[in-house]
């Protein structure tokens, strides 16, 4: 008997309790009574169990205790105001500690033991309401941009499963794009929010550093690189979480982003940049979504100016040595950092190899934490008369699997990672915001994605652009080109039997 055909793509969108919903609907009808959390929950467990074998963006399944929760929920007396988000199914990016939960940080070399605590983050976000049924994939430790964990099957882009669905929130945004759930947990240290929301075609804003609260590993860091943040469908989810988090937790340094709910229509004085600092060019298909955006946004009343990157030029290698310092990091104190029982024999190509590029290197550390500390002054002052920056979100479209492999020879892959990874990272090390809109498609049907980056506290003029856009430019859903539905169990068939 010949194998099964492995469709070109795939989505568990159907006519089940979470439709076709963003989550702030879905919230809406929960506290409507239009639908329980255990209804919901449930149409969530059947769409992963369904989804998993194909696109594998569940790193650790917590169902049963998800469903328990969900029906504790049901059965409380509701009593006063409630979370945005009470009862909406999300996933948590396996790299951030939820109770009883395994923290793996996608290595073999962390062991499979639950968590004693929940992240800083992790509690903020719970905080909404959120349901967890779970944890989403990434790449060993982060570190690579697309989630291709070398003991585990690739998370597939869902659009078209031949592809990678970014990184190293590969997992959380290849669960949305196929409509398992409609939001879930990202992170970003190098772009990791924004680039699996530009490879999924979902929307994935980098806040100011400092917006929200940090985790351990963050706040510990010489230059705090790392943002936490979401994955969503839709804009508003977006706004709303970003609105919600600030009741939990509100930096009395930064401006409150506050609610958003409509483009403002104020004209906006927005920069334009098409190739890296890098020298690499960018590609075809990424440069023209970027000039058709632009266009689009002069058509609505916006002033684009072409600028130069904001940044020193030796800024690549600077942060790629930073990149390397964190391998080196992990692999030296793994023990004491992420768990007494870490084996650093077990860990993947691309970390060993970014540990002995820093090894090789490290005498220029001191010069480049200066550079990439100063950085957030000369970003500061490039953009003062600047509302927001239009940018691809990375240098070409999305590759296929393999091609950012860890286990492609570490020099090939690493310039692979530099022509790719050419963008995002600016806004990482000068803490800005920036935020990456899906406006394009390729041939293969991929999406292709633009970033704006903002001011210092600027989320709310990012959210502005990203509102004007959907408004003027309505993405699709994977469910709405005609793609190839799947299932993969016939006890899943009834329940998805009838697509949107």
């Amino acid at each position: 008997m010949s194998a099964p055909e492995i469709p070109q793509s795939c989505h568990v969108f159907c006519n089940d309790a979470l439709g076709r919903d963003d989550a702030t609907t879905l919230a809406e009808k929960i506290r409507r009574r239009e639908l329980s959390i255990t209804e919901l929950a449930g149409a969530a467990i059947a769409r992963a169990q369904a989804a998993q074998p194909l696109i594998h963006g569940v790193a650790s399944a917590d169902y049963d205790q998800a469903l328990q929760t969900a029906s504790t929920l049901d059965a409380a007396t509701q009593v006063g105001s409630q979370p945005l988000f009470r009862g909406v199914p999300t996933f948590i990016k396996d790299n951030t500690n939820v109770t009883g939960l395994a923290t793996r940080q996608g290595s073999l070399a962390v062991p499979e033991a639950p968590a004693s605590d929940t992240s800083p983050f992790a509690q903020q976000l719970l905080a909404q309401g959120v349901l967890c049924l779970g944890k989403s994939t990434l790449p060993e430790f982060g570190f690579n941009a697309t989630t291709e964990p070398v003991h585990a099957p690739a998370t597939r882009n869902p659009w078209n499963l031949a592809y990678s669905s970014g990184a190293s929130s590969g997992g959380s945004a290849a669960l949305v794009a196929a409509g398992v759930v409609p939001i879930a947990h990202a992170n970003d240290g190098g772009g990791s929010i924004r680039i699996p929301a530009a490879c999924c075609g979902l929307v994935g804003l980098k806040p100011t550093r400092g917006r929200l609260i940090d985790n351990e590993a963050a706040a510990s860091l010489p230059i705090n690189i790392i943002s936490e943040g979401v994955v969503t469908r839709s804009v508003r989810d977006t706004a709303n979480f970003f609105e919600q988090a600030e009741s939990y937790y509100r930096n009395p340094k930064l401006p409150a982003i506050g609610k958003i709910e409509r483009p403002s229509g104020r004209p906006l004085r927005i920069g334009l940049v098409l190739d890296s600092i890098n020298g690499h060019i960018t590609d075809d298909i990424t440069r023209r979504t970027v000039e058709e955006t632009a266009l689009r946004l002069e058509k609505l009343g916006h002033r684009i100016e072409p600028v130069p990157v904001p940044v020193h030029s030796a800024f690549p290698d600077d942060f790629a040595l930073y990149w390397a310092l964190l391998a080196f990091g992990i692999r030296a104190n793994g023990k004491k950092l992420l768990h007494p029982a870490f084996d650093k024999r077990r860990t993947d190509g691309l970390t060993n190899g970014l540990d002995r590029m820093f090894r090789r290197q490290f005498w220029r550390l001191p010069a480049a934490l200066w550079r990439l500390k100063h950085s957030w002054h000369d970003y500061a002052h490039a953009m003062a008369g600047f509302d927001a920056v239009l940018t691809p979100v990375l240098g070409h479209a999305t590759p296929t699997l393999g091609h950012l492999s860890p286990e492609v020879p570490f020099d090939t892959l690493f310039e692979r990672l530099r022509q790719y990874v050419s963008f995002t990272p600016l806004a990482n090390a000068t803490g800005a915001p920036a935020i990456s809109i899906p406006m394009g498609r390729t041939p293969d049907q991929l999406p292709v994605s633009v970033q704006f980056m903002g001011r210092h506290g600027g989320e709310h003029t990012l959210l502005d652009i990203a509102y004007t856009l959907e408004a003027s430019h309505t993405w699709p859903l994977l469910c709405d080109s005609n793609r190839h539905k799947f299932t993969t169990d016939d006890s899943l068939k009834d329940s998805l039997a009838n697509p949107v």
